[in-house]
């Protein structure tokens, strides 16, 4: 009866059928029919996102160019595991029918893949399948651990770079602070070592060194953004630490806003170049999970599924507040929130209750995939039949490599199942997991996921 803004969270769509809630939230924003009006329409991540209220656009600024990629085959990132563990096996995704490559060279430069896949006993299997695993990393956390070779990585604090965010309408200087430590090296300085020996110094570097980078593209933006810039030049930019890009006007092509204006100027990237309520593309892959409009599909784990009756409570496992992902787990700031080194696992009062469990206690979270340690909270805030455990805490298994092995710190990907969403996107479904707690009787074993190897054996 009023104009309306429909706002969903990002990881809705990181279930069994995770697609489904997003696309059915645009169609009931675009049947209240205030899409592209100020303050409705639909919206996702608000809060939680830099881009949200923020002008959809800004000049572009300069990269380091790129090279084409001469391999043409990909595999979602959430496949990894099946990759390294069937190659040869195709998957639909899409509407494309995928062929999963053989992978004998790992070699991981940015993220944690043993923070953020699914069911970590598989991915551990698999990563024992390819000849070598090569990691850049600055913290022995867990994929350091399981690599062959780490290249120890410089820190953005012991670099010369800039900044400069999607939608952000500054440039941020960013000198480095201290030089790297003992032999770790910049990301750039590693791979430009890697291309002298293969050949390719030359091609890679331009003759620039890495702060001749920083430079050359911070006046190549300038150059490009023409009269209407008023950037200062690298010298004053670099003292005075920011620099304000020129705004830029709308309606921006791919908004509600501009589809709304003039749809046959400004159509969505959607085949009709319309709000789908119905697809006929996604119809036509004739998918057995995602159908060509949205539709309520049962997971394979929610409370009411036949393994509740084993494992009667659901699992969230959501972001961390006490740090970003899985980055800086060991700083003071992560540290402090856990319990007893543990990390905290909030439960109902009336679920706890009838386990046992009071604030504090250590208590061990399981269901057939997997088992972890982590501190009790018990909140009301919560409702009964749901735990909550954060991602983020380093994986520290007792016996890396045995199925079913302690993990002795809390990481929720112990227990969540590496299953796809559907064949539509093949995404992550880590939001659907059933689980049980219990009261960790034992003396709890020491945390050692900050402790680096022994590197003398």
């Amino acid at each position: 009866s009023q104009r309306s803004l429909i706002m969903v969270n990002y990881a809705v769509q990181r279930a069994d059928h995770g697609e489904q809630p997003i696309w059915m939230s645009v169609v009931l924003a675009a049947m209240t029919g205030s899409m592209g009006r100020p303050g409705c329409g639909w919206g996702a991540g608000y809060a939680t996102m830099d881009a949200t209220g923020v002008a959809p656009g800004r000049p572009s600024v300069a990269t380091i160019p790129k090279v084409d990629n001469l391999v043409p085959d990909f595999i979602p990132v959430a496949r990894i595991a099946d990759t390294l563990l069937h190659p040869g096996k195709t998957i639909d995704y899409d509407g494309q029918r995928l062929t999963l490559p053989e992978l004998r060279l790992v070699y991981w430069c940015g993220g944690n893949p043993f923070h953020h896949h699914q069911d970590l006993h598989r991915l551990t299997r698999a990563w024992q399948t390819p000849d070598t695993v090569v990691v850049h990393e600055a913290w022995w956390n867990t994929t350091a651990k399981f690599a062959d070779v780490v290249l120890p990585a410089a820190t953005g604090l012991e670099r010369d770079d800039f900044a400069a965010g999607f939608s952000d309408p500054h440039l941020v200087a960013m000198p480095k602070v201290r030089e790297p430590e003992g032999e770790s090296r910049t990301d750039h300085h590693i791979f430009a070592a890697l291309a002298t020996r293969l050949g390719y110094e030359q091609e890679f570097t331009e003759s620039r060194s890495e702060s001749e980078w920083v430079r050359h593209l911070y006046e190549q933006t300038r150059a490009d953004l023409g009269d209407e810039a008023t950037l200062p030049g690298f010298d004053a930019f670099w003292r005075s630490s920011t620099a304000e890009l020129p705004a830029l006007a709308g309606p921006f092509p791919g908004s509600f806003e501009a589809l709304r204006a003039d749809p046959q100027r400004f159509p969505l990237s959607t085949p009709s170049g319309r709000i789908e309520i119905f697809s006929e593309e996604i119809d036509s892959f004739g998918y057995d999970d995602c159908a060509g409009h949205p539709t309520w599909f049962a997971p394979a784990e929610w409370l009411h599924a036949e393994l509740a009756d084993r494992f009667p409570l659901h699992l969230i496992s959501n972001q961390p507040a006490s740090r970003l992902h899985s980055q800086y787990d060991n700083g003071g700031h992560s540290l402090g929130s856990k319990i007893r080194g543990r990390e905290p696992v909030t439960l109902n009062p009336s679920d706890a209750a009838s386990r046992g469990i009071e604030n504090g206690m250590i208590v061990r979270v399981y269901n057939d995939r997997g088992c972890c340690l982590a501190g009790a909270v018990l909140s009301d805030d919560l409702m009964p039949g749901i735990v909550q455990l954060s991602t983020g805490a380093w994986w520290d298994p007792v016996q890396p490599g045995r199925a079913g092995t302690l993990d002795r710190h809390g990481n929720p990907n112990a227990l969540t199942a590496d299953r796809p969403c559907s064949r539509l996107s093949q995404g992550p479904s880590a939001l659907s997991a059933l689980v049980d707690v219990e009261r960790y009787g034992d003396l709890a074993p020491e945390v050692l996921a900050f402790t680096p190897p022994d590197l003398d054996h």
